[in-house]
C-alpha cells in the first residue's frame, strides 16, 4: 500500500493549510498544546464544510490520563452521537483501566455508537501495559488503526517496537506512527514497516494583539499566550514529497 500522511490540526486555518500541502487525512482536535482534546461542534462543522479530504475527529474529554470517570464516558458517547449527526467519517478514541489494560467494555460501547465510521485507537495505546495484547484486543473490537509512538516519547525511538507490532498485526490493523515525526526521520520508520505517518507540521505565528497585559496568565503559566501555532503547508508538502520519494523496497 502507498504511504499515508495524516496531519493533526486544531483550527480551520491549519486544516486548510494541511490540505493545501497534500495531506491525505486530517485528525481534528482541540487544544494541541496539551496533547489534544475534543474539538467543539462548531469547529467540526466548519472544517467538514471547507475541506475535501477525510477527517477523523479526536474524542478526549480532558487533558491527562486515559482512565475516565462515568461522566467523562457519557460525554464521549454524546460526542460520538454528535459526530454521526454532523457526518464525521472517523473518530479517534482510547481509554484504559487502572491496571493498564484497554478499557474494552467502554471502547466496545463507543464503537457500537459510532456505526460505520473509521476507528483509530489513539496514544492511550502508548501507556498500556502490554502493547501486543492491546493490539489484538483493538483489532477484535473493530479498530482499523492504532496511533502510536512505539511506547516512546518520539516515534523514531520506538521504531523497533513499531516494527514488531507491524509484523504482529499481520494486516489486521494499521499502525500510524506519531510523535516527533518529520521529514528527517521518515526513512527509519519506513524501514521498520510503517506505512502511515501522523504529525502536526506546526509553525509559530505571533498574536495580532498590540496591547498585552503582563503577569496575568489565562491558562498554563509556561505557555506564551501571545503566540499561536498553525500547520505549515510548505512543511506538509516537504514531508509528502519525502514519502513519495522513498525507495520502492520500503513499500509493501
Amino acid at each position: 500500500m502507498k504511504h499515508l500522511l495524516e496531519i493533526c490540526v486544531d483550527s480551520l486555518e491549519s486544516a486548510l493549510a494541511a490540505q493545501e500541502g497534500g495531506a491525505d487525512r486530517l485528525e481534528l482536535c482541540g487544544n494541541l498544546l496539551i496533547g489534544g482534546t475534543s474539538p467543539s461542534p462548531g469547529l467540526i462543522r466548519q472544517v467538514l464544510r471547507r475541506v475535501d479530504i477525510p477527517v477523523n475527529v479526536l474524542l478526549r474529554p480532558r487533558f491527562g490520563d486515559f482512565c475516565f470517570t462515568p461522566s467523562e464516558q457519557e460525554t464521549t458517547l454524546w460526542e460520538i452521537e454528535n459526530c454521526r449527526a454532523l457526518g464525521v467519517g472517523g473518530v479517534v478514541l482510547g481509554a484504559l483501566q487502572p491496571d493498564g489494560a484497554l478499557d474494552a467494555p467502554f471502547l466496545a460501547r463507543c464503537l457500537a455508537a459510532s456505526g460505520g465510521m473509521r476507528h483509530t485507537l489513539h496514544r492511550a495505546f502508548d501507556l498500556c501495559r502490554d502493547p501486543f495484547a492491546a493490539l489484538d484486543q483493538a483489532a477484535e473490537l473493530g479498530f482499523d488503526t492504532i496511533l502510536t509512538s512505539g511506547q516512546q516519547a518520539r516515534a523514531v525511538e520506538g521504531a523497533a517496537l513499531l516494527g514488531q507490532l507491524t509484523r504482529h498485526a499481520a494486516g489486521r490493523i494499521a499502525l500510524l506512527a506519531g510523535s516527533g515525526v518529520g521529514p528527517d526521520n521518515l526513512e527509519p520508520l519506513a524501514r521498520a514497516g510503517v506505512r502511515q505517518f501522523h504529525l502536526s507540521a506546526k509553525r509559530a505565528a505571533p498574536s495580532p494583539m498590540r496591547f498585552r497585559r503582563a503577569g496575568v496568565p489565562m491558562g498554563l503559566p509556561m505557555a506564551d499566550e501571545y503566540l499561536r501555532e498553525y500547520t505549515d503547508a510548505a512543511l506538509v508538502r516537504q514531508v509528502k514529497a519525502r514519502l513519495c520519494a522513498l525507495p520502492e523496497d520500503f513499500r509493501e
